[in-house]
């Protein structure tokens, strides 16, 4: 069951489905519309809406503004073997933010959903760094 909630803007509800279905291992919840999606994975459920879709959260602030994808937050997603996760993606087209790099805790890279959004990929060198300590 999840119990964090992220909201992504999307330009594509249906390709973000997609990637992160496919590639990231989520699970498509809800789609009620084309402006939004739920999908899931473990604890976090990921909150997907069209800029300007409303009601909800793509739709105009009250000055008018418009929400947009992109940024640098980012939500962290752990795998078992990041060079792996990295060829699969890279041979389905991902778009990366630069190179596999050397934490304090584990490896890391940042691939962009479909509408450039970043996901941290993040594979765990230290015990204490994991999500699952049990």
């Amino acid at each position: 069951m999840a119990t964090v909630s992220v909201r992504y803007i999307v330009h594509d509800v249906d390709a973000a489905i997609t990637f992160y279905c496919d590639q990231l291992g989520f699970t498509e919840q809800m789609h009620p519309s084309p402006a939004f999606a739920m999908v899931t994975r473990g604890d976090l459920r990921l909150v997907l809406s069209a800029p300007g879709g409303g009601p909800g959260g793509g739709q105009a602030m009250p000055d008018g503004s418009i929400p947009e994808p992109g940024g640098w937050n980012r939500f962290s997603v752990e795998v078992d073997d990041l060079a792996v996760m990295v060829a699969n993606l890279q041979a389905a087209g991902a778009r990366f933010r630069g190179d596999i790099v050397d934490g304090v805790g584990g490896r890391q890279i940042l691939v962009d959903d479909p509408s450039g959004n970043p996901v941290e990929l993040f594979e765990p060198t230290l015990d204490e760094a994991r999500l699952d300590l049990a």
